[in-house]
């Protein structure tokens, strides 16, 4: 419920009042979110597109009257989908956790008596009383302010706490870190602007991945293949005198084993093992498919504050009128250097430094054995500063007799100590209450254009009285000096967006900051050139294509952007085909994040509720993780056309015999069966696949633009159906020729049968074996030959390839397994032939890397 003109008098509300409003307006919680049920979301994970297709694959093999190899493809199916909804639990909660926000108690005036009540229980005309620490529970109207300070990071992006006066608003979701207040509630629940974030959360569907949508066109391009050889073989069989019913099972056997069953399972461990690696890395995969779409982002849009800065405000200089000095120091930690020039102007530092720490509240303190700010981040900087210059006030020292607050109009505040006053604030608030100094004001200039914050600090003299008011006690001021602060950028960061730039991903900041800040620090960074485009969120463009066309370029910096300006950033840069990657830490980032194609969230500094809504979690907050994630993404989408090469390779071989049998008339009888097939497919083909999604990334990943283009390529179809897939083919159906020349059979002659056609079967089945153990060497790169990749940068194939020689023999020499798959041990001769399956693969892949290689010269 939203109050307007209210009147509720410094009593408060009467208990019976508040009752009323109580049950006509709710309780003061959040709309709560409907989740899509657990059950429903691992049966999505079942029937998008990709698992469809080997649905139908399965149901057409019982058709054929081949139950064993329809449970199999069933098993692959139900089996995938339990892996990927363990691997993602925990759904999205973003609207929920904003609930986090809200403060199980808050002191209200009820009946004139100040009260300890249920948040929940707040309603529309409470006076609430607020105190340092306080986290604000609903949307407020200041009454009465002493000191006060807010911290509303977390919903505007600000930095630097703001200080509200009487009659200003303050909302849900927001700390007070400084001072005392007297308010009145404006709005409760789902009327509180906290609320509209939340809303735009939920509104927010996800966006199908760049991985999902090339999963989805692999998918069309396997099942019109398989459907279209399906109904050749179908037609074959009518052409030879089968009859039609044995025809139709014949040719859904032959179809169903076109489809690669292993490859399902594949891409998703191949993504689980990539999202593992970015965990080793500091950065938190949350959705599978994030792993690859890190990989293709053209666009990264990253807050400042926390993000691009480490969100801790420290000295840095200090001029004086009579000298210079230079601080070096890590955070809040009291420890620190600090360089004099002349050296004789140390006494001054001293004593500015410690008139700017009896000015201030906030202190660096120690928590959890780190050191962190209390209250104002700015004022725990001008504490840590006094440690470090040897100012801190020590036990004894004159008491405070009179404080008058910072005031935004007056733009500094200052405090009575003993006989003096001392002074804090905005240079150009300070310095006309002092004597005129040219080379102050020209100090200001030149600290503010290095994208300092400065302040000023100044004394006077108190005689007798104690000083009624601000303007009387801020007179014929001292100037000691000149503090600038900064919010230190992140180690690394210049060096990460530079990698950003070498991989062809534009980089731009949105802050809530203001737009001095924004550009001092996107210059500091190396993020925005001098004269490079800074927008703020009133002047973006209305309509999205103008948005996108004024935001569509490297280093641009928006700032005092609210949600819906993040919000809208985000839908008008992927209208222009970015693939964006949003980057964020605050209840206002959430909706962007969700929006994002992949949404990457603070873990240390950032909200719950924007890493619920987001994609991918930076355990360390560091900008430079992102650039490491975007290398495993690209890492992952070429083993993933690494081990698609290897799977359509081996298809072809498994393809061929169908094929002979086919152009024959049927009269030379099949090498391979269906169920050997499927053997090959989820079986040994597996392990192998798997371990290509484990190769490195190559050394020069980032040294070029996103691909682009498709998973399945004409490139990719050439190699797999043009070199290696043939030459593996040949290989296996020599070897079951040849197994047969063994036993004596001659051309013309009519096939053996019975053991020795069981044999030669297990040859061409040992041959397409050793041939995906060299098709897996060979697919580790596209232009290198094998002897040139170190088998040591991928040690997981290696044991891979004697796992699946293992399986091999099993299904060879373990006679309920050889029996169910219809072949037996080859012979000699035919293993032997088997064997030369390896070099054959091997010289052929040398042989098209090497033309591909004197093409490209």
């Amino acid at each position: 419920m939203t109050a307007t003109g209210l009147a509720s008098g410094f009593r408060g509300l009467t208990a019976a009042e508040a009752a009323s409003r109580l049950r006509r307006d709710g309780p003061n919680a959040l709309p709560v979110r409907r989740q899509m049920p657990a059950w429903r979301r691992f049966t999505a994970e079942m029937v998008h597109f990709f698992a469809l297709l080997f649905w139908v694959a399965g149901a057409l093999a019982f058709i054929a009257g081949m139950p064993q190899l329809g449970l199999a493809v069933f098993a692959v199916v139900v089996l995938n989908a339990a892996f990927a909804f363990a691997q993602e639990q925990r759904a999205e909660h973003a609207a929920e956790r904003l609930r986090t926000l809200l403060p199980r108690q808050v002191t209200v005036l009820r009946d004139g008596a100040a009260q300890r009540i249920p948040a929940e229980r707040m309603v529309v005309g409470d006076v609430v009383l607020l105190t340092e620490g306080d986290r604000i529970s609903a949307d407020l109207r200041l009454d009465e302010v002493r000191a006060l300070a807010v911290d509303t990071a977390a919903l505007t992006g600000e930095s630097v706490p703001g200080h509200p006066t009487s009659g200003e608003p303050v909302f849900a979701g927001c700390f007070v870190v400084e001072g005392e207040a007297r308010a009145t509630v404006t709005a409760t629940g789902s009327d509180t602007r906290l609320a509209g974030i939340a809303k735009l959360t939920q509104a927010q569907r996800s966006v199908r991945t760049p991985l999902r949508r090339e999963l989805d066109r692999i998918s069309r391009i396997i099942a019109v293949v398989a459907v279209v050889i399906g109904g050749v073989f179908f037609s074959a069989a009518l052409l030879l005198g089968t009859p039609a019913a044995d025809g139709f099972l014949f040719a859904v056997g032959v179809t169903v084993a076109v489809v690669p069953c292993g490859l399902l399972p594949t891409v998703t461990l191949s993504l689980a093992m990539g999202a593992q690696r970015m965990a080793d890395r500091r950065a938190l995969v949350r959705h599978l498919e994030a792993v690859e779409t890190l990989g293709s982002t053209t666009f990264i849009c990253t807050d400042k504050t926390g993000t691009l800065t480490r969100n801790e405000m420290s000295v840095v200089e200090v001029w004086m009128p009579g000298g210079v000095a230079t601080v070096d120091g890590t955070g809040y930690r009291p420890e620190g250097r600090v360089a004099y020039a002349p050296a004789t102007c140390s006494a001054a530092v001293r004593k500015l430094a410690w008139a700017a720490r009896r000015c201030s509240s906030g202190r660096a303190v120690q928590r959890d054995g780190r050191w962190v700010a209390q209250g104002d981040p700015m004022e725990a900087a001008l504490d840590a500063f006094a440690h470090r210059a040897g100012a801190a006030e020590e036990t004894g020292a004159d008491p405070e007799l009179a404080r008058f607050p910072f005031d935004p109009r007056r733009r500094r505040m200052s405090v009575v100590v003993g006989d003096r006053v001392l002074v804090k604030g905005a240079p150009d608030a300070v310095l006309p209450r002092c004597a005129p100094d040219a080379e102050a004001a020209d100090a200001v200039h030149r600290l503010a254009a290095r994208g300092f914050r400065v302040l000023a600090v100044a004394a006077g003299s108190v005689a007798g009285r104690i000083p009624d008011s601000a303007d009387e006690a801020e007179r014929e001021l001292a100037l000691l000096g000149l503090v600038a602060l900064e919010d230190p950028p992140r180690p690394g960061v210049t060096a990460a967006i530079q990698a950003c730039r070498r991989a062809g991903i534009r980089v731009a900041m949105i802050t809530g900051d203001h737009p001095v800040t924004a550009r001092a620090i996107a210059r500091e960074v190396g993020l925005s050139e001098l004269g490079g485009p800074v927008f703020t969120g009133s002047d973006l463009p209305a309509g999205p294509a103008e948005l996108g066309e004024a935001l569509d370029r490297d280093g641009v910096v928006v700032a005092r952007v609210t949600p819906e300006d993040k919000l809208r950033i985000a839908q008008a840069l992927q209208a222009r085909g970015h693939v964006l990657a949003m980057t964020g830490d605050g209840v206002n980032d959430a909706p962007a994040l969700r929006e994002a194609a992949i949404g990457v969230a603070m873990g240390l500094s950032g909200t719950d509720v924007a890493r619920e809504a987001a994609d991918l979690v930076l355990l360390d907050d560091d900008f430079g993780t992102i650039v490491a994630a975007v290398e495993q993404g690209r890492a992952t989408f070429a083993d993933i056309r690494r081990f698609l090469t290897y799977h359509l390779t081996d298809n072809v071989a498994e393809l061929a015999p169908f094929v002979v049998w086919a152009l024959s008339g049927g009269s030379f009888p099949l090498a391979l069966g269906v169920l050997q097939v499927l053997a090959l497919d989820i079986g040994t083909d597996v392990l192998p696949a798997l371990a290509l999604g484990a190769e490195p990334p190559a050394r020069h990943v980032l040294d070029r633009p996103p691909v682009r283009g498709h998973l399945l390529d004409r490139r990719l179809f050439a190699r797999a159906f043009g070199v290696l897939g043939p030459v593996e083919a040949v290989m296996a159906l020599a070897a079951f020729v040849v197994s047969l020349l063994a036993v004596g059979w001659r051309p013309g002659q009519s096939f053996p049968a019975g053991t020795e056609l069981a044999a030669a079967s297990g040859a061409a089945f040992t041959a397409v074996v050793f041939g995906q153990v060299a098709n897996a060497f060979a697919c580790r790169s596209t232009v290198r030959p094998v002897w040139r990749v170190p088998l040591r940068a991928n040690r997981l194939l290696l044991g891979a390839v004697l796992a699946e020689l293992g399986m091999l023999a099993a299904f060879l020499y373990i006679p309920p397994l050889a029996d169910l798959l219809d072949h037996a041990a080859p012979n000699g001769w035919g293993f032997l032939a088997a064997a030369l399956a390896m070099p054959a693969v091997l010289l052929a892949d040398t042989a098209y890397k090497s033309r591909r290689l004197r093409r490209s010269r």
